[in-house]
This record gives C-alpha cells, sequence and structure tokens, in this order.
C-alpha cells in the first residue's frame, strides 16, 4: 500500500492521538452536571449510551475522511504503452573546418545546440549518432534514451576522428548499415556539415539510399562568405588558423549546392543552421509530420487508487450518526 498524499497522514495521527484523549478523560465518568436532581431528569430524557455510540461512529467516519484524502493506493494494475516514431540517424561533421566561426559561437557548437534541442522535440522517435570527417564512426547505436543521446552529444569535439578531411559518402553508408533492411520506410537521416566534399559520391549514395526507404535531410552549417579555421591548443585558447600546404589562410565557405543536390537525390529537404536562435523547429516538424511505427509496447504498471471505498465508508458513518436518537421515548 502506498499514499499520495503522506502528509495528510500527520493530520490522521493528531486525529487518533485527540480521541483517545477524550476516550481516557471521560472514561468512568458521566457527564458533569449541575446537580444530581438534574442529572435524574436529564438521564431520563437522554440516551447516553446512544449518544456514547454516535459520537464514535461520528469520530471514526472523520478518520476515514481524513483516510480517503490522503489518496491510499492499494494493490496494482498493469496498462499498455505504446511508443510510436521514427527511426533518426544523426550524422554530424567533425573536421577541423567545423571550428569556423563564421556561425556563432563556432559551427561544431551551433550544431550541437541545435541537435540538443530537436532531441528534446523528440516523442518516441529512436534516435542515433554518427560522427564523421575522412571516416565515420557509429557514435550512439540507436536508442530511446534521450538524456544518454543528449550526453553522448555534449561529448563531440574535432578532434574524435584522426582522419581528417570531409567524406560525406561514409557518412551514409554508415546510416544504412544502421538500419534494419526489412523496413523499408520510417527511417530518416540528418547529415549535418559545411558541404566540403573530398570524395564526390555523395550524391549517388543518397539515390541509393533512398531506394531503400532512407529518407536523407541535409542540415548546412556556415555562412557563403566563409571563415578562417581557427587552430586552438589544449586548453581551446586560440593560436593560429589553418594554413594550407603553401603557407597561405585556408577560408572555409558553405557548400550549399552539394547539399541540395544530396537531399533531393534523398528524398528530403535541406535546411541551414543559421544565427537565429531555433534553427531546429522546422527540423522537428518534419518529423513530426513523417508516419511513424510501433517502435515498443510495453505493460506499465502503476498503484490502483482505493480512496472511493474509504470515502463511502466515511459518507456511511456520518449518515449513520445522523440517524441515531439520543432522546428516551417518554410516557405522557
Amino acid at each position: 500500500m502506498s499514499f499520495r498524499h503522506t502528509w495528510i497522514l500527520l493530520l490522521l495521527i493528531i486525529q487518533l492521538g485527540l480521541w483517545l484523549y477524550w476516550f481516557l478523560k471521560i472514561k468512568g465518568n458521566s457527564y458533569p452536571l449541575i446537580s444530581k436532581k438534574i442529572d435524574k431528569v436529564v438521564a431520563r430524557h437522554l440516551n447516553f449510551s446512544r449518544i456514547a455510540i454516535k459520537n464514535n461512529i461520528m469520530i471514526a467516519g472523520i478518520l476515514l475522511l481524513t483516510l480517503s484524502a490522503s489518496g491510499p493506493q492499494i494493490g496494482t494494475k498493469i496498462r499498455p504503452v505504446e511508443r510510436r516514431g521514427v527511426d533518426l540517424v544523426i550524422a554530424l561533421d567533425t573536421s577541423t573546418s567545423m571550428d569556423a566561426e563564421d556561425v556563432t559561437p563556432s559551427r561544431l557548437a551551433k550544431s550541437k545546440l541545435e541537435i540538443g534541442k530537436l532531441i528534446k522535440n523528440l516523442k518516441g522517435d529512436r534516435i542515433s549518432i554518427i560522427v564523421f570527417a575522412g571516416t565515420s564512426h557509429l557514435y550512439l547505436p540507436l536508442t530511446t534514451d534521450y538524456e544518454a543521446a543528449l550526453l553522448f552529444l555534449n561529448q563531440i569535439d574535432s578532434e574524435m576522428i584522426p582522419t581528417q578531411g570531409t567524406i560525406l559518402s561514409t557518412a551514409m553508408n554508415q546510416a544504412l548499415e544502421s538500419f534494419s533492411n526489412d523496413v523499408d520506410k520510417f527511417k530518416v537521416m540528418l547529415l549535418i556539415t559545411d558541404g566540403e566534399d573530398h570524395d564526390g559520391k555523395a550524391v549517388e549514395i543518397a539515390s541509393k539510399a533512398s531506394e531503400t526507404g532512407l529518407i536523407i535531410n541535409t542540415v548546412g552549417v556556415g555562412s557563403k562568405s566563409g571563415s578562417l579555421i581557427p587552430i586552438k591548443d589544449k586548453n581551446t585558447q586560440k593560436v593560429e588558423y589553418k594554413r594550407d600546404s603553401n603557407g597561405n589562410l585556408i577560408t572555409s565557405t558553405l557548400n550549399e549546392s552539394i547539399l541540395k543536390e544530396i537531399a533531393i537525390a534523398g528524398r528530403g529537404s535541406y535546411f541551414w543552421f543559421a544565427n537565429s536562435a531555433d534553427s531546429h523547429r522546422e527540423i522537428a516538424f518534419a518529423i513530426e509530420r513523417m508516419e511513424k511505427k510501433t517502435i515498443s509496447t510495453h505493460e506499465f504498471s502503476e498503484y490502483e487508487d482505493r480512496y472511493q471505498l474509504i470515502g463511502l465508508a466515511s459518507l456511511l458513518c456520518f449518515i449513520i450518526s445522523f440517524t441515531i436518537p439520543t432522546k428516551n421515548k417518554t410516557k405522557k
């Protein structure tokens, strides 16, 4: 047994204490009347035993009412819970170009911020995270544990993948391996990158992936004007900017055209993480509109409320108490 409002039980204890004090005080004593003569007169008209019974039943009703108000829960009931959603794989570019600061505070930091907001808006969907640069890595397998996903997300940085450069197709291939082949829908990929690609096979892979039922949405991060790529020390302090083999500073720009082509080939949409505060909203809305599948069904056990029966017993005590006569029948 448990109680929804345990603090009300304190009132019950106080009431029991007062009732016990009252009972012990009057035990063995008649009602303190003014004189024995008046006592005899009153005794002919009132039935003190009935008054005692009436009072005890009234007290029992008050105690039961207090117990009912505490919300007693006895036994359990089984309630089936069905979780519906889609399988969402987020592929996040962690190449050094994502450290560029044309998006505040940086491309990678902005992406993580918006992904975090997106995860918090999910309802029933399974989520997986892939990190990629020159190679890809399944960082978090499909899960409905959003708290764990947020913890994993916070640990992502641009040094996770030692092989630098950006190959978009490796992320898409990794995403395909994350999904079951026996389902040809309910699958969506979110490719978040600045669009740099050293492979050139991304559009072709996206087209093949769409044939398996995978929808590929792309998200551009950065600006068309571009930004220098900072190099930071172990204390995350900026010490230099990245240069090419000739010593020239490298400017990284957003390649929207390739991302739009991938989205078209993948039967998805193109989005842009700008400096606005809620860039994730359009993505969340697109996922919400997708057809959902049953992710899991489980039984949820919970205590069953039983305050109704106790409340009914309390009401019955009050009714009985009010119907008990306290006067003796007198002969005229």
